[in-house]
């Protein structure tokens, strides 16, 4: 079979949205030279995009024109060192799909172990945002939970009370030991996000967790929060203004 048909072949399979790569086809390397000339064409005729150098995608059909590819689908192979998680969509998408938010900018930002420059794919910025938790498909949701907190002042185009209130909800459907198992990752949070979490925590009735958080707190330091005394009635406590 030529490259070109191989290509087409291929590429007639993949589903709508799916980023892939030269590997995708795993010709030798002899025919790479004609794997990037027939993408190429493909792309020209308006068949694929090219996210970014060496990524493509295959657009979908929206309501109002060819949709962009999802997050996960921008970043995957960022996400994963072989079958070992190294990091995780956190930041605007996941305000979003929390519903504390209904802005997606055109930035994406990943949880990550090590510093990281930012870089570009397409219209995408890449951020990456130092987590000090060691990150486990587990773990993935709660950590999500706990930036929504430590960036709650960040959230574009939303309350911070309102923001608060919804995250508070998240947090108690979650079960007993999920609770807990939040809280010890919240330990590894900034100071702020740790007296959020704790007073969230009282609020829930969720004393035995709440004192622990309180415990790791410095009595001289305040955190400018600016949430409503209605939502956290023990400020002082926690030193939330």
């Amino acid at each position: 079979m030529k490259i070109s048909d191989l290509v087409k072949y291929k590429i007639d399979r993949f589903a709508e949205g799916y980023v892939f790569t030269y590997d995708d086809f795993n010709v030798e390397v002899k025919n790479e030279s004609a794997l990037k000339v027939a993408l190429y064409r493909l792309v020209k005729s308006g068949k694929i995009k090219r996210l970014s150098k060496g990524k493509y995608y295959k657009p979908k059909q929206g309501i109002v024109g060819k949709l962009n590819p999802n997050e996960y689908e921008i970043v995957k192979d960022l996400l994963k060192d072989g079958n070992k998680i190294i990091g995780y969509i956190t930041g605007y998408g996941i305000f979003n799909k929390l519903g504390l938010t209904t802005q997606v900018p055109n930035v994406i930002q990943i949880g990550y172990n090590v510093d990281k420059n930012e870089l570009k794919r397409g219209i995408y910025t890449i951020k990456f945002i130092r987590q000090r938790n060691k990150i486990s498909k587990k773990n993935i949701y709660l950590l999500q939970l706990l930036d929504c907190l430590r960036f709650i002042k960040n959230i574009p185009d939303a309350n911070i009370n309102n923001s608060f209130k919804r995250i508070s909800f998240l947090i108690n459907e979650l079960s007993e030991n999920e609770q807990v198992y939040l809280s010890e990752l919240a330990k590894n949070y900034p100071p702020s996000c740790r007296a959020l979490t704790g007073a969230l925590f009282e609020n829930l009735g969720q004393f035995q967790i709440s004192e622990k958080l309180n415990e790791t707190l410095k009595s001289t330091t305040w955190y400018d929060i600016n949430i409503s005394n209605d939502l956290i009635k023990n400020k002082n406590k926690w030193r939330i203004k």
